[in-house]
């Protein structure tokens, strides 16, 4: 994985982590590498691998279970709420981004829809 220097690394991996989630790449209840080796995969500090399984759990995306390991939640509500989230962030980015070059939403629409 490229890291973007502008962005905390915990954050990065997150979000790749959230996105394996959400769609489908990793099932509900299934267990996730032990925090060295998140840290191993990703090139990362295990201090900051901790912190992603921590901010994950904040989220409600995984579960810690002691001595067991941290597993994906199995709360399929709470995983396609965090898609719906997510893709209105993506949808909100890229009205700014089209209103930014000046084009119409109209336009922006009929190009979605390769009517233009």
């Amino acid at each position: 994985m490229q890291f973007d220097p502008m962005r905390p690394i915990w954050l990065q991996v997150m979000g790749e982590i959230e996105t394996s989630i959400i769609t489908g790449a990793r099932a509900p209840g299934e267990k996730l590498p032990g925090g060295r080796d998140l840290a191993m995969m990703y090139g990362i500090n295990p201090n900051t691998a901790a912190r992603v399984y921590q901010e994950l759990e904040k989220a409600g995306l995984c579960e810690t279970r002691r001595g067991m390991g941290t597993f994906v939640t199995e709360d399929a509500e709470r995983i396609a709420g965090l898609r719906t989230e997510l893709a209105r962030q993506a949808v909100q980015e890229f009205i700014k981004k089209i209103d930014s070059l000046g084009v119409s939403k109209e336009e922006a629409i009929k190009m979605i829809l390769g009517k233009e």
